[in-house]
């Protein structure tokens, strides 16, 4: 019961910071991580992640809130922790929790515009810590994707009507 009172609150506090303005999409190809974010360019944001090649009963859910450490136009740093969530565990386990807690990570990060002529498309790294439930064991993963940024077009000023371009 605790578990799902800590799960709840943390998602009542992320919905209070208004953080659905932006999204972006990603794939960490060698984790078979499928990732939707919030907008990063904000000082907090969620980042969820799926993984993409498991079966049913272990298919898990990571709800990350992250916060920046430093923003620029090409680089940003970010940290963030979370927990990993198993919605269908209940499937290999009739006795589990309906929200089963796999466990606990940690977030270190960098996304990386290299495209001067769009900054829509990021290469990100990452460390990810990560423990089990009753922290028994644990293990020191990496992240290597790409991600797109959604956003609003940037309007173009209109051309002032000069003799020239009559």
């Amino acid at each position: 019961m605790k578990r799902i009172i800590f799960v709840l609150t943390l998602l009542l506090f992320l919905n209070q910071q208004k953080l659905s303005a932006q999204a972006s999409v990603g794939y960490y190809p060698w984790s078979s991580l499928l990732t939707i974010s919030t907008n990063s360019k904000k000082a907090v944001w969620l980042d969820t992640r799926f993984q993409t090649n498991s079966l049913f009963s272990s298919l898990s859910v990571d709800l990350l809130p992250m916060i920046n450490l430093k923003r620029g136009e090409v680089v940003q740093w970010y940290l963030g922790g979370g927990l990993r969530l198993n919605p269908l565990y209940r499937i290999a386990d009739a006795d589990a929790d309906l929200i089963t807690i796999d466990g606990y990570s940690l977030n270190v990060g960098v996304r990386i515009s290299p495209l001067p002529q769009n900054r829509r498309f990021q290469v990100a790294l990452e460390l990810n810590p990560y423990v089990k439930d009753k922290f028994d064991s644990g293990v020191l993963k990496s992240h290597f994707g790409l991600v797109y940024v959604f956003g609003k077009r940037k309007k173009e000023a209109p051309v002032p009507e000069t003799p020239a371009n009559q």
